[in-house]
């Protein structure tokens, strides 16, 4: 989309959600509009109030999206194009998760949409979205852990405060 501001009329392109969902389907697959607000929320240049990114930071987001890309391919050891349990522990691992066997289930289970199937894994979009997720809320603790400790004091209230705009958000 572009949008004339300004007396001068200084054209600015902007992408906003629907137009980002479309220019980043693959193979007959849609990021959830949930994934792409987590995206434009992450990317966006943080002087604009609306959500919408520009082409720097499309750019960004396109990246990302390239590196997370390779990660998959990478874990996806069968090529089935689906990460089980065990190949999403291990990509978890490489970027500095570490998770107990029941929390990875757990993520798993919520992350799987439609499979259907026993063994349940995860696609290539559910991936980006689980990442997003821990990278918000890995944001969120690093606010209370100025030092890097890896650890902060919370009240409940800040902890909700912190963690509700995540449980609205699907």
């Amino acid at each position: 989309m572009v949008v004339l501001t300004g007396q001068s009329a200084t054209t600015h392109v902007y992408v906003e959600e629907m137009e980002l969902q479309q220019a980043l389907s693959w193979n007959y697959q849609k990021f959830s509009l949930t994934t792409l607000r987590f995206l434009i929320f992450l990317f966006r240049n943080r002087g604009e109030s609306s959500f919408r990114i520009g082409p720097k930071e499309f750019t960004e987001v396109w990246s990302c999206l390239g590196q997370w890309r390779a990660i998959f391919e990478r874990f996806d050891r069968d090529c089935s194009g689906k990460i089980d349990a065990t190949e999403l522990r291990d990509a978890l691992y490489s970027i500095g998760f570490t998770l107990p066997p029941s929390g990875l289930q757990l993520l798993i289970s919520r992350y799987d949409y439609g499979s259907g199937r026993r063994r349940v894994e995860l696609n290539y979009m559910s991936l980006i979205h689980l990442h997003l997720r821990f990278q918000g809320l890995t944001e969120k603790f690093k606010e209370k852990d100025p030092g890097y400790t890896g650890s902060a004091t919370l009240t409940n209230d800040t902890f909700i405060s912190m963690l509700i705009s995540f449980l609205v958000s699907d």
